[in-house]
């Protein structure tokens, strides 16, 4: 394997946007206008549906043969045949209802008051390189093809106060394009008093269009009651109306952007909806 390759394989595991003189670049997002689509799982999901389908109305032409035999006996089996089939539909859809499962775990009734935030990792909240960083705050091992490769982690100037406000206010959800081989552990050194309610990773996203996008509708929470704070636009190119971006961050220890943020969720925390709150938060950022 040539150097090219290998560093393409290393950069796989991290989904981030990176400077264009950064020596350690990664794979970017690139900023492709979404216009089609079909997630490998809906597809596999409807198939099997279609073959549910099949066989009942196999089972309707059975049943419509066997009509000739008696009108009574007819009028009977239709009627035993349409109560059988009524509540097998019912079934299937209770199966199929149960099975398109949301992202997130179910909250208490209690928990539902706070509004959701979905935060991203990569160049939000941190930087990482496969390539030693002198003032790395965490150093992660992480196995690639059986071979350990260490990953330098810088965290953001003031990650650590903005996470422990956020937590306080809304139901915080960490959602990374990132491999969770990564991306896990650096959320274990992130975050030591456990701010993440959950914690999804590359496979929760919905692959389109050459890009990983973080569908909210699949989060199981009201789309009113949530918030994504990311600094690539293409991640929630679904939902921009929910989105309070954040520019990329990679090696600028003068940088306050998440301090500044603290105020504005501080706000959003007390809206019924946010979309209009966001709108109205945009505008006075623009007039700014």
């Amino acid at each position: 394997m040539n150097k090219s390759s290998k560093e393409n394989d290393l950069s796989s595991v991290i989904t981030q946007v990176s400077k264009d003189d950064d020596p350690n670049r990664t794979i970017p997002l690139t900023g492709t206008v979404i216009t089609s689509g079909t997630s490998p799982i809906t597809k596999t999901r409807s198939s099997r549906k279609y073959r549910i389908v099949s066989i009942l109305l196999c089972c309707l032409s059975v049943s419509n043969r066997s009509r000739s035999r008696s009108a009574i006996y007819s009028q009977r089996k239709e009627t035993s045949t349409n109560q059988e089939l009524i509540a097998l539909n019912s079934d299937i859809n209770l199966h199929f209802e149960s099975n398109e499962k949301y992202l997130l775990p179910t909250l208490r009734v209690t928990e539902r008051v706070k509004i959701c935030l979905v935060i991203d990792l990569d160049e939000t909240l941190v930087h990482s390189s496969f390539k030693p960083v002198p003032n790395a705050d965490f150093i992660v091992p992480v196995e690639i093809d059986g071979q350990v490769h260490q990953v330098y982690v810088t965290k953001r100037p003031h990650v650590d106060e903005f996470l422990r406000r956020v937590g306080e206010l809304f139901e915080c959800v960490l959602f990374t394009a990132s491999l969770a081989k990564y991306a896990d552990p650096v959320a274990d050194l992130l975050d030591p008093n456990q701010i993440f309610h959950s914690r999804l990773f590359r496979e929760s996203c919905t692959y389109y269009n050459g890009n990983y996008i973080k569908d909210l509708s699949r989060l199981g929470r009201d789309i009113r009651k949530v918030i994504i704070i990311d600094n690539s636009p293409v991640s929630y190119i679904f939902h921009q109306d929910n989105a309070v971006p954040v520019t990329s961050w990679f090696d600028d220890m003068h940088d306050t952007e998440l301090l500044t943020l603290v105020p504005i969720f501080e706000r959003l925390a007390l809206a019924d909806d946010v979309i209009p709150a966001l709108q109205d938060i945009h505008r006075r950022r623009a007039i700014v």
